[in-house]
């Protein structure tokens, strides 16, 4: 793969989780320090801020103020539930996603999400080889599903998990305060699936 050098643009796609922001963290900082990097831009509200021209321009930002979004909640460059359509039955999107990319110089494309998003990541980097404008399109993985093939576990999946199992010992904690001799179905389910 030969260098290629340009703008990169991040975006972030589906549920909010508290890793979401550590990876695009990890991937603005890495983009703001590669010399093959010309800038870098933040999608307002995943592809559909792209698709509307609206961006963030990231080397604005101070990089300490950067540096928050490792323990900042929730999706801080915004998110959307947006489904591109298929390229063959209806190319509108991409088109004006081939427009932006020009109008930008942007080379990388970095994608934060789920199935959704990495579908998106598949649809963009083939309409951009069949057009003939290289870019390097990647998917960051992030969904509380684990089940995004090619990868052990995404980020966003150990904290649903670690989530679920505070809550369930928390109810189960609270439960047994009671001298009633309450069932609780939390402990129920617990003991059922071998949590307790």
């Amino acid at each position: 793969m030969s260098e290629l050098k340009g703008a990169c643009v991040i975006g972030q796609s589906g549920g909010p989780t508290t890793v979401i922001n550590s990876s695009v963290l990890g991937a603005l900082e890495t983009a703001l320090d590669n010399p093959s990097i010309t800038r870098v831009f933040g999608m307002a509200h995943g592809i559909k801020g792209l698709l509307n021209d609206e961006l963030y321009d990231i080397d604005k930002e101070d990089r300490d103020e950067l540096a928050l979004l490792r323990y900042t909640p929730s999706s801080a460059l915004g998110s959307c539930r947006y489904k591109l359509a298929d390229p063959d039955v209806d190319d509108t999107d991409y088109k004006r996603i081939l427009e932006i990319f020009k109008k930008y110089d942007i080379r990388y494309f970095f994608y934060n999400g789920g199935n959704d998003s990495m579908d998106t990541c598949n649809k963009v980097s083939k309409y951009m080889m069949k057009s003939g404008y290289e870019c390097r399109v990647m998917g960051i993985p992030k969904t509380i599903d684990n089940d995004l093939f090619g990868t052990d576990h995404c980020p966003g999946f150990a904290s649903a998990a670690k989530y679920i199992a505070t809550s369930c010992m928390e109810i189960y904690q609270d439960a047994r305060v009671y001298d009633t001799g309450m069932v609780c179905v939390v402990e129920i389910m617990g003991r059922h699936a071998g949590w307790l």
